[in-house]
């Protein structure tokens, strides 16, 4: 035997153990150009609350309170590390430096007139539960990991004697809007402790005179050797606390010795007292390689819930990615004791179990507007423990002030597009069997939420349901209201309006037939045809109607903003979900496939979005746009309109084009990855399971189209389901195939794409074969 053959066998168990795990898929810098304030935050907790990560610009805000803005992979230079990211809400910023004291971090085109740093992308690395970055200017290696809710930083300096860290609290961060009030003092047993008080755009909007409250303390590892106060440029010498905007604290360190100062941060949206507790429950004993250890070992149980192998490095790269981003988002507002902030402006307590801990968790939440074609379904069939959670959460939400709420920041309304679709996401979660929460308070809340209409507050969207209730659709008005753009006699998105209230309507129809309330099945099932009133047979597209009941004259189906919200007539005839077969039969099957054809082909051209134009809205006016959510279910029509090979074959081109795997094309180019949820529908595209429905049947399907991986493993959460899991093999070649050929479900041929979810859920077996000709 050669030393050679010798070597490789004693290498054979290091290649082996070598294989990738999903963490090692997931690359956080893909997309990263002209992304979302809360969608880069590598260091973050799956679900957390701590989100610590790098911020480029954050301190610039932005003008409506949801554009870019915080971390963009074109920068060159970090302006600190911001521990709060959510929709809404940001806050609490770290800095290290050295040298002369500068307590401003400058311009992003000024880098030399501030604290900022430059950095190169090359000494950056971004994994789940992980960043770090060598700061060039200071000499200082940066790293951030979590726990569920609390932030560990730490900071090596490599060649200085003496080094700062700045507590920069009192200015604005990302989407937290303008500063109203901020303290930060040193206490006598040297912890950081404080708060900040924004005031977001959207809250401002839909709840006046409601504020967005983070709170905080730090624990260092190691003494100052001195301490000054700061607003803005204004700096306290000796002082060792801080009151208002600008407010800040730079602590000094002798570095010479010991180079690593570590930081542990509790945070809370209640007080200050339960981020102490929040620290002190979480992180009393762990040091920041324990807890890396830890949040990235929970990065891998929740990655490696849905297990793949046999697909290409790229497609495998995407898929996981894509999961880490649906986990991302929606993180955790409750306390480690079960308070949280009350959107009556009060404290609020999750019940307490046997051994004292909250039964469930409260979240943040941007709109769930089109979260049925993506999140929710994720979730129902991977985390569906979270799901409940986030019902749950909703459901003390309308206990405390009466109302479900579309997007909440701290409990604060914050609706992200002026519609309400948490009725939906309820009744979905009943209809699928998820239901660990009050059914009958869950149903009174959705049968509000689509029905009621006096004293409606603002924030709890749908301004515009009294009209809805009265003329069966919502009829167009001219309304300058930048965000809600409806009020009670109608709404300038009234045709976009009139379609998600149909197919919210049918949702609440099934739950109240499966809890026995037949009028109230009947009488929604009649307001879930109100799109057939905005059908327009002459030209065969959903067009807008004003109060007198006709038509708008002038109608352009590309045009966006009159009549429909992101999107035009082109998008949104096809929005309607829960009557496919209804659609197709007013336009003709002929046609409809026709037309799906025709709107396929023109999306390629422009990569079924904006094209390469960098920019959220880039795609809004072309015929089809995956960059935002009105567009993500056309693919999988085809299902409905017997041509089920076409669902493969563009449900794998938009896969292959759409998504990319570089920092300025990952979600389109700089599209809106509204948390997570263009990654979620990959996630659901990769393994070949859709329901154009989003939950909301009596008798749930997922519809098939070829999975990317010879074989996929689902883990069922037994709490919910009889099944262990779900298993996908495919035969053949997944990665370069488009279509299914054949498919055997538990060993029995399926007659069509159509899996019933009560079968899914018993887990299972789906074997596929699939082929590269679509018949």
């Amino acid at each position: 035997m050669t030393m050679r053959l010798i070597l490789l066998l004693l290498l054979l168990p290091c290649i082996v153990n070598a294989q990738k795990m999903p963490l090692d898929y997931v690359d956080p810098n893909i997309g990263s150009v002209h992304s979302r304030w809360f969608f880069y935050t590598p260091a973050a907790h799956p679900f957390g609350m701590a989100k610590p990560a790098p911020s480029t610009n954050g301190q610039y805000g932005n003008k409506w309170g949801w554009e870019a803005v915080g971390y963009d992979g074109t920068h060159t230079s970090i302006e600190g590390f911001v521990n709060f990211h959510e929709f809404q809400v940001g806050g609490v910023s770290l800095m290290p430096t050295t040298g002369k004291l500068v307590t401003v971090p400058g311009k992003l085109d000024e880098e030399d007139t501030g604290y900022r740093s430059r950095f190169k992308k090359e000494n950056e690395v971004a994994q789940p539960g992980y960043y770090s970055v060598f700061l060039d200017d200071y000499k200082v290696r940066a790293e951030l990991t979590s726990t569920e809710r609390v932030a560990f930083h730490r900071y090596t300096f490599d060649q200085n004697e003496e080094g700062n860290i700045l507590f920069d609290i009192g200015n604005t961060q990302g989407e937290s809007g303008a500063v109203v009030d901020a303290s930060v003092r040193i206490t006598k047993d040297n912890k950081v402790e404080g708060f900040v008080i924004t005031h977001p755009g959207y809250a401002k909007y839909y709840q006046p005179g409601s504020y967005v409250k983070m709170y905080f303390v730090a624990e260092l590892n190691q003494l100052p050797i001195s301490v000054d106060a700061f607003n803005k440029e204004t700096i306290h010498k000796g002082e060792r606390s801080s009151i208002g905007k600008g407010a800040g604290l730079a602590l000094k360190f002798n570095t010479s010795t010991k180079k690593d100062v570590e930081v542990k941060i509790g945070l809370s949206y209640t007080s200050i007292e339960n981020a102490a507790l929040n620290l002190s429950t979480e992180a009393s004993t762990l040091n920041f390689d324990q807890a890396k250890e830890k949040a990235q070992n929970e990065w891998s149980e929740k990655l490696g819930r849905i297990a793949v192998k046999g697909g290409s490095e790229e497609h495998l790269t995407k898929f996981y990615t894509a999961l880490y981003h649906a986990i991302l988002g929606r993180g955790v507002e409750s306390d480690v004791n079960g308070n949280y902030p009350s959107i009556n402006g009060g404290i609020g307590q999750i019940p307490l179990d046997k051994e004292g801990k909250p039964t469930y968790n409260h979240y943040n939440t941007d709109a769930v507007w089109g979260a049925f074609w993506n999140l929710t379904q994720l979730w129902a069939l991977v985390y569906p423990d979270y799901y409940n959670q986030f019902i749950q959460c909703q459901l003390d939400i309308y206990k405390d002030g009466g109302w479900l709420a579309d997007g909440v920041a701290t409990n604060k309304y914050v609706s992200g597009v002026g519609t309400n679709y948490m009725g939906l996401v309820i009744a979905s979660a009943y209809n699928r069997g998820i239901r660990d929460f009050d059914v009958e308070t869950a149903y009174k809340a959705v049968y509000k939420n689509e029905m009621g209409w006096m004293n409606r507050p603002l924030g709890a969207g749908k301004a515009d349901t009294k009209v809805w209730v009265e003329k069966g659709y919502v009829p167009l008005t001219s309304n300058e209201e930048y965000y809600s753009a409806s009020n009670a006699d109608g709404s300038q998105f009234s045709a976009s309006h009139t379609l998600e209230y149909s197919f919210s309507a049918y949702a609440a129809a099934q739950m109240a037939k499966a809890l026995g309330k037949n009028e109230d099945y009947e009488m929604f099932m009649e307001r879930a045809k109100g799109w057939e009133k905005l059908f327009d047979s002459s030209t065969g597209f959903i067009r807008p109607k004003l109060p007198n009941g006709e038509f708008v004259e002038e109608f352009d189906p590309k045009k966006v903003w009159t009549g429909f919200q992101e999107g035009n007539a082109w998008q949104y005839t096809f929005y309607v979900p829960h009557d496919a077969k209804g659609l197709i039969k007013k336009i003709g099957e002929e046609e409809f496939n026709k037309r799906l054809d025709s709107v396929f082909e023109t999306a390629a051209i422009t990569k079924f979005g904006g094209g390469e134009t960098v920019d959220a809205f880039a795609g809004l006016e072309n015929v089809y746009n995956h960059g935002n959510q009105p567009s993500l279910h056309i693919a999988w029509l085809y299902n409905y309109a017997n041509q089920p090979e076409k669902t493969q074959y563009w449900v794998r081109e938009i896969c292959n084009v759409f998504y990319g795997t570089d920092q300025t094309h990952g979600y389109g180019y700089g599209q809106d990855e509204d948390q997570g949820q263009l990654g979620a529908w990959y996630v659901l595209a990769g393994i070949g399971l859709f329901d154009v429905e989003g939950g909301a049947g009596a008798t749930p399907t997922l519809q098939m189209a070829l999975p990317q991986f010879e074989e996929i493993t689902i883990r069922l959460d037994q709490k919910f389901y009889a099944g262990k899991e779900l298993k996908i093999l495919t035969k053949g070649n997944p990665t370069a195939h488009h279509y299914i050929k054949s498919a055997k479900w538990n060993g029995e041929k399926l007659p069509n794409v159509f899996l019933p979810w009560s079968e899914i859920i018993e887990g299972g077996v789906l074997e596929i074969k699939s082929s590269a000709k679509s018949k």
